[in-house]
């Protein structure tokens, strides 16, 4: 299925990434069931929101998933609209960019001028059509020349664990093709600032929180990848060559792991917009969605409590409990402690985490940190745990 601007057809892939192990989530995330397969704030799980979304843009069958071993085939089992071919396994984890590369170099052979979607697999997005109204629009941009387009979401506060967008002028002429969505250019990008930068940033009024939503043709990557990463090229068109034959799952296990360990804002976005706002060619169109990275337990609260920020820090979530919950005096509290009854006393900005083999307690503000305790179960050999 492609996408239709009303002038041309658009072919449009999404690419899933979710290969990570959320140990920010911990106790309830683990290597091998880790959140992007968990349903933290509904019924379905975070991948499966993610196609959802997706499916009113294009076909899910034209969908990719870069995952791990650990979760291939319950992300099968749970995207049974995903072809079994279209989910692909790294044999070491290797960040964003040589998943996003992968996906590339593979559309590439065939379908150069293919729109790939970059979509994190831990996000939520409310408002689903003004979502795919955006989405729509980032394709058609994409796919009318050597263009990057990437979602920029306005802060609502200073946020210091999201990288940053510096937006310049409104580009008219990339506006039009986006169906009057307004395109910026972008100056530059800046990965988690301290918190005094991100004050900076929001109060500037030109910045906007990267949401990690990248649209691109197969070529305009592919191509980008030659220029700013080519040790990774002869790696990946090896790799890209041998997709489809027998010899595909030993050449993607010997040469994968050789890409360098590099995000794509580094990989690609930092080097490209040091081009300048007209040579960069990069464009930031509104994340005004609705949207929610689900990074860590506090994230998560604040998505469940769905209230203002005023309120957030008087709003308790009590999550998958006994209908009994009893709160006197306390404040700001997430709480995940199936079948118990939870009563809460004088305590604010609590997250309390219950599994059947491990109690997390922590506040709100140091939820950041709840990888650490991964870290440190590693060390312990409490491989069971994580």
């Amino acid at each position: 299925m492609s996408l239709e601007d009303g002038r041309s057809e658009i072919r449009f892939a999404p690419v899933i990434l979710a290969g990570g192990s959320g140990t920010r989530f911990w106790p309830r995330s683990r290597k091998a069931n880790a959140k992007q397969v968990l349903a933290l704030d509904g019924n379905e799980t975070m991948i499966q929101q993610t196609l959802q979304r997706l499916s009113s843009v294009t076909d899910p069958a034209k969908a990719w998933v870069i995952t791990n071993e650990l979760l291939h085939d319950v992300i099968a089992d749970q995207l049974p609209e995903v072809p079994r071919e279209h989910i692909l396994s790294e044999p070491a984890a290797r960040n964003t960019a040589p998943a996003c590369a992968l996906a590339a170099f593979l559309l590439e052979k065939t379908e150069p001028d293919m729109v790939i979607g970059v979509f994190p697999s831990d996000q939520v997005v409310k408002d689903s059509a003004r979502f795919a109204q955006v989405i729509r629009a980032g394709a058609a941009l994409a796919a009318s020349g050597d263009k990057i387009v990437v979602l920029g979401v306005p802060p609502t506060r200073a946020e210091t664990g999201y990288g940053y967008i510096e937006q310049g002028a409104v580009a008219e002429d990339a506006t039009k093709i986006a169906d009057g969505i307004e395109a910026r250019r972008v100056k530059r990008f800046t990965e988690k600032p301290d918190k005094e930068h991100a004050e900076q940033f929001v109060a500037a009024g030109n910045y906007a929180w990267n949401s990690g939503i990248f649209l691109w043709s197969a070529r305009t990557l592919a191509g980008a990848i030659r220029e700013y990463c080519p040790a990774m090229v002869p790696l990946l068109e090896k790799i890209a060559a041998a997709h489809g034959t027998e010899e595909f799952t030993r050449v993607f296990a010997e040469l994968y792991p050789q890409c360098e360990n590099i995000s794509i804002d580094y990989a690609v976005l930092e080097p490209r917009s040091r081009k300048g706002e007209a040579g960069a060619e990069i464009y930031c169109l509104p994340g005004d969605f609705e949207w929610n990275d689900l990074g860590c337990w506090a994230t998560l609260h604040e998505n469940m409590a769905d209230c203002s920020p005023e309120k957030l820090a008087f709003a308790n979530v009590f999550d998958e409990t006994d209908p009994l919950n009893i709160s006197i005096d306390s404040n700001g509290n997430y709480v995940y402690a199936p079948g118990k009854v939870i009563a809460l006393v004088g305590v604010n900005n609590l997250v309390v985490v219950q599994t059947k083999d491990a109690l997390l307690i922590t506040t709100r503000e140091r939820s950041q940190d709840v990888g650490k305790v991964v870290a440190e179960l590693k060390k312990a050999g409490r491989e069971d745990l994580i």
